[in-house]
């Protein structure tokens, strides 16, 4: 989602004011931003690195891991039993282009081949479809419905410079929590609990702000605590993975560490993770898969890949806009190449899917209803048709 947000699209006759504008107003009023910082500021409880090193969230350990950490902590080979072939499923960000990656789920179900996946991790708006992907097919309606009835529009309506001057998101992110709240209730938590005590994997990733780190939550961990704790914990993380620096506010999350409570602030998993496959411990390793380990890796990108001419407006906010594209995209090829050179010196199954470079750009910014609803259709076509899926990186 982190990179999705296209600034400049023009306006729509008769909108109030368009995301384009919105944020535009912000960047002119920046300065202003900065001389009110210390007076504008939301208090926070102090905390130190030695307490982050050592946090934990709902008082237990395990429920998530740093990407960053040593590969030994990352035993994903015993964790889930290799006697089988086994499927991991990465879903990338990409804001309203969660849509194409949905449409390619759907389009999967129909074309009767779509696996049940040993791991699912997702990264943004990967983060929101993760869940219902690794519910399976059953939750495919669900998915189409948020990402196509136009419930996502709502999202980034009323942008307000004053959440900007006194907040730290141009929209707020009530809207956000509760599209998140509306699909994902006990049930889901229940549901994800089942899966996971079969051995099954539900990652989603955030990034913490405070030590810069990639959090690798472990949703089924989560789930399977079932309390009404453990809900809201699920919750945030899901809204947390999908918050966009400015544009929504950061989530706190509830921790402790050496016996002190704070609160830690998680934005968007793509600000460094924009597509979470294997940790960078493993992927740098020369031999990081058992021998007789068999494993299929999906790599969903709800976003282009390759690059495509455009001129370029001499303007900050165009500049700064088309720069964060290309740097995510830089990232995001980066790791799918890491991710395949890791696949073949493994002997492992690489599978890739993603928007095609002459594919349309929407119009407007945001979650344009109709841009997603034809999005959604191109992607089901592609999957239902068996033209989804790439064995090699463009």
């Amino acid at each position: 989602m982190f990179s999705s947000l296209r600034v400049m699209a023009p306006a729509r006759p008769g909108h109030r004011m368009t995301v384009a504008r919105a944020i535009r107003r912000a960047v002119l009023l920046c300065g202003l931003v900065f001389a009110l910082a210390a007076c504008s500021s939301l208090p926070r409880t102090p905390y130190t690195a030695a307490d982050a090193a050592n946090s934990r969230v709902l008082d237990l350990d395990g429920l998530r891991r740093f990407a960053d950490e040593p590969a030994a902590k990352f035993r994903i080979e015993k964790e889930i039993p290799t006697r089988e072939i086994k499927t991991y499923l990465a879903l990338s960000g990409g804001g309203a282009d969660g849509a194409y990656g949905v449409g390619v789920l759907n389009g999967w179900t129909a074309a009767g081949t779509r696996p049940t996946f040993s791991v699912v991790s997702g990264v943004s708006t990967g983060g929101l479809i993760a869940p219902f992907a690794f519910l399976g097919p059953a939750y495919d309606e669900t998915l189409k419905e948020v990402y196509t009835s136009g419930i996502a529009e709502s999202l980034l309506q009323d942008p307000s410079i004053m959440r900007v001057l006194f907040g730290s998101g141009l929209f707020g992110n009530k809207r956000l929590r509760e599209l998140v709240a509306r699909y994902v209730g006990p049930d889901i938590l229940s549901a994800v609990a089942r899966e996971h005590a079969k051995g099954r994997k539900l990652l989603i990733v955030t990034t913490d702000l405070d030590t810069q780190r990639t959090v690798i939550w472990d949703m089924g961990r989560i789930a399977a605590v079932g309390t009404p704790e453990a809900l809201q914990l699920f919750r945030d993380v899901m809204a947390a993975s999908a918050s966009i620096p400015l544009v929504f506010p950061p989530i706190m999350i509830d921790a402790e560490g050496q016996g002190r409570r704070f609160q830690e602030m998680h934005v968007d998993g793509g600000v460094t993770a924009p597509v979470l496959t294997l940790p960078d411990a493993l992927l740098f390793r020369e031999r990081g898969w058992p021998a007789n380990g068999r494993l299929n890796i999906y790599i969903l990108v709800n976003k282009k890949l390759e690059g495509n001419f455009e001129l370029v407006s001499n303007s900050t906010i165009d500049v700064a806009s088309r720069s964060i594209s290309a740097i995510t995209q830089a990232q995001t090829r980066s790791v799918i190449l890491s991710t395949y050179d890791f696949a073949r010196r493994n002997r492992l199954g690489f599978h890739l899917s993603y928007i095609e470079r002459d594919y349309p750009a929407p119009e407007t910014p945001g979650f344009d209803t109709a841009y997603m609803r034809a999005l959604y259709q191109y992607g089901y076509e592609k999957a239902a048709s068996g033209r989804a899926w790439a064995s090699t990186p463009p």
